[in-house]
């Protein structure tokens, strides 16, 4: 029985590493889509979200049934827990992937990216993927030293944010178009938001080793919405 109870625990860290990689495939291929303008792409992207957000149903039904079941303690209580939240992040992280291919194929065959911007768009992108497949180690090997490498890619990727918005807010007013002002607000958003979910998965990991709560592991809010 307590071997049983100890898959379903590793089970449910599994689950969560599998849904990281359906959202980093996500991510890769929205960003593809936009900067290649690639429809064909981008419909995949769109196409895939249903199933992350099956997995996460998935994933959170086995947890409440083994809270229920099992009534767990400490450590075992803290994962499951940690896990619902975690699971919630990921899922909305591949619907900030979806939301990035959706730009893409509504101005399809147009570029959403102008190219002055292109490059750090993909930096945008490249800084959300390696924050998520760090997280995804840090909830795999519980390696909170991998923790602080999260929060500084989340940094740089605020940082951009507000680079690309003071250049936009900037330029002269025949710079872009309207379409274009509002694709870039939000794809900025959306991968800064990328970063900060991807934070929150590695405070949650840190609440599960220390039982700390997450003011104490660091000044950032944790993230609740997109």
């Amino acid at each position: 029985m307590r071997e049983a109870y100890q898959s379903d625990l590793r089970h449910i860290v599994d689950d969560l590493i599998d849904m990281a990689e359906l959202v980093g495939t996500a991510l890769e291929g929205a960003t593809t889509a936009l900067l290649e303008g690639d429809l064909a792409l981008a419909e995949r992207v769109i196409t895939a979200d249903p199933h992350v957000d099956a997995r996460q149903l998935e994933l959170d039904a086995k947890a409440v049934e083994l809270l229920a079941r099992q009534s767990p303690v400490a450590t075992d209580l803290r994962l499951l827990v940690a896990s619902l939240r975690m699971s919630s992040s990921l899922e909305r992280m591949g619907d900030l992937a979806a939301h990035v291919a959706l730009i893409a194929r509504r101005a399809h065959p147009d570029q959403a990216v102008p190219a002055q911007h292109r490059e750090q768009i993909a930096r945008m992108s490249e800084l959300g993927l390696t924050a998520l497949q760090t997280a995804s180690q840090v909830i795999e090997h519980r390696d909170l030293a991998l923790a602080a490498q999260v929060e500084e890619q989340d940094d740089e990727l605020d940082a951009l944010m507000h680079t690309i918005s003071r250049e936009i807010s900037s330029s002269d007013e025949n710079s872009y178009t309207n379409a274009q002002v509002i694709d870039l607000t939000l794809l900025i958003r959306f991968y800064e938001r990328i970063g900060d979910h991807a934070v929150s998965l590695v405070r949650r990991v840190g609440f599960l080793v220390t039982g700390d709560s997450l003011d104490t592991l660091s000044e950032g809010v944790d993230v609740q919405e997109f």
